[in-house]
């Protein structure tokens, strides 16, 4: 268990936690047992407004019956019309938080949502690489609170490398001002390749309890630079229990072909029984040569579904169609967190919502989602904006 001392800054987050609790208890009337998260920017529209999802909205995502498993994975929703990561694994009483994600103007919905579940402090926190939608929450001005204000961190494991350029930029050098900061409180820094080379007291595999640990995954642009800063990122595995019956959760940042191909060739990789998605449902990332290697039965991506914040191609918006053909052949359980309803109107709202995969040593993960559980391809979105792969169309003609 982390230690239990905070910083000032958390007395500021039961404030956020406590608001956010009064400031929707009117809008959730009825909705007894959901989780919420406050959303600062643009507006949201409730997913009822959108599209009616087959699966009932919220049924069983609870805090407490999500903490009754040994482990769950929690993919956030992050209050705007931004794509972005930021995922809670949590362990009995042991907490990693991996990215913290979209904006600055993500940090009241991912500290309420972390409010629920982490006891004393983060013990681990992964931040896979220096692109704003995955450290935002780590790099604020001085004068406003980061995460790194809000929680304390006991370990804190960082990306090896960077594209040149980025000690310019202002939002990278207020990350480097919060992590100093936050090590100068207490927590140990470790980059990937430390932990990977068991250099400066660090290691590859952190014991998380109850059966369950932390690996960080080997990479070739852990000690060289990439040409995209995506390939940077850290690679991490949670593993389950041992043998054959263990499961295995693999998260690879925004990792694309390159690295994909690298990280292939330097581990030993299992097959998953969850993925991440890598790079948001990217047409870069999830190629054939990983995803033929770790074959996935769970893949949630992390993004707002639909949104032309980096394109206005409809195909290679989030996730892309070339994504979705590569992943079909493995599995059809694939969710997401967010839908942009209208980008320039800053409106949004949820498509799964915030996704928890929770397991037990024995027995299959399970799926939890704050609005809904339906599959990607039974989306209304889907069906507007995506062709069904063959390897779908097949299994429900079966």
């Amino acid at each position: 268990m982390a230690r239990s001392s905070k910083k000032k800054g958390f007395s500021r987050l039961l404030l956020i936690a406590g608001l956010v609790v009064c400031l929707l208890a009117g809008a959730a009337a009825g909705a007894a047992g959901q989780v919420f998260a406050l959303r600062p920017e643009g507006y949201y529209i409730p997913p009822t407004e959108t599209f009616t999802p087959e699966a009932s909205a919220g049924e069983g995502y609870e805090a407490s019956v999500i903490t009754s498993y040994e482990l769950s994975i929690h993919f956030l929703e992050l209050g705007n019309k931004y794509t972005g990561d930021c995922t809670l694994v949590k362990v009995g009483d042991t907490e990693v938080l991996i990215d913290a994600g979209s904006t600055t103007g993500s940090i009241p919905t991912i500290a309420a949502y972390l409010g629920q579940y982490v006891e004393g402090a983060l013990d681990y926190v992964i931040v896979t690489h220096a692109h704003e939608d995955h450290y935002a929450g780590f790099a604020t001005g001085e004068g406003t609170d980061s995460l790194f204000d809000l929680f304390d961190c006991d370990t804190v494991i960082t990306f090896s490398q960077t594209t040149s350029g980025k000690e310019d930029q202002r939002m990278y050098r207020n990350f480097e001002r919060e992590l100093r900061e936050e090590e100068e409180n207490g927590a140990t820094v470790y980059t990937a390749a430390e932990c990977v080379r068991g250099e400066n007291g660090a290691s590859p595999v952190f014991d998380l309890g109850n059966g369950v640990e932390l690996q960080i995954l080997d990479s070739y642009y852990y000690y060289n630079r990439a040409s995209s800063e995506n390939d940077h990122s850290v690679c991490a595995m949670v593993n389950q229990g041992e043998g054959e019956s263990a499961k295995h959760y693999l998260f690879t940042g925004d990792l694309e072909e390159d690295g994909e191909e690298y990280l292939v060739e330097m581990n030993d990789l299992p097959q998953v029984d969850l993925y991440k998605a890598g790079h948001h449902g990217s047409k870069t990332s999830s190629t054939n040569v990983l995803l033929n290697v770790i074959r996935p039965e769970i893949v949630c991506v992390c993004c707002c579904t639909g949104s032309p914040e980096y394109t206005k191609t409809n195909e290679n918006q989030f996730p892309t169609q070339e994504f979705i053909d590569r992943v079909a052949p493995y599995t059809d359980k694939v969710y997401a967190t967010s839908l942009c309803v209208d980008y320039s109107k800053g409106a949004y709202t949820s498509l799964n919502g915030n996704i928890a995969v929770c397991a037990n040593a024995a027995g299959a993960p399970v799926v939890y989602a704050s609005d809904n559980t339906t599959l990607l391809k039974d989306t209304a979105w889907f069906g507007e904006n995506r062709r069904m792969p063959e390897a779908w169309q097949a299994e429900a003609a079966a």
